[in-house]
């Protein structure tokens, strides 16, 4: 058996926000097994390559709105892991 970890977070800068108090990373984790490396190996490539095309998007749409006085996006952080791990 083999376990997929996945580990996303972000956390919006204070001036994004009406909550001025800190920067607040907000996790998620999720556990899935697989009966093969593999099986593991192939969903962290589909995971880490929807996360890439993801954030490309979002990045664009930041830089969008920045040209538009909007937005920074050095007010997001986004961060991710995917890992395959034996059981």
């Amino acid at each position: 058996m083999w376990v997929l970890i996945y580990i996303f977070s972000y956390s919006v800068s204070p001036a994004a926000t009406s909550d001025r108090s800190e920067w607040r990373l907000v996790p998620s984790v999720v556990f899935q097994e697989f009966s093969s490396e593999v099986r593991c190996k192939d969903a962290k490539t589909k995971i880490e390559t929807t996360l890439k095309q993801a954030g490309d998007r979002l990045k664009g749409g930041l830089n969008e709105l920045q040209k538009a006085g909007a937005a920074d996006p050095a007010q997001i952080i986004i961060a991710y892991n995917v890992e395959c791990v034996p059981k």
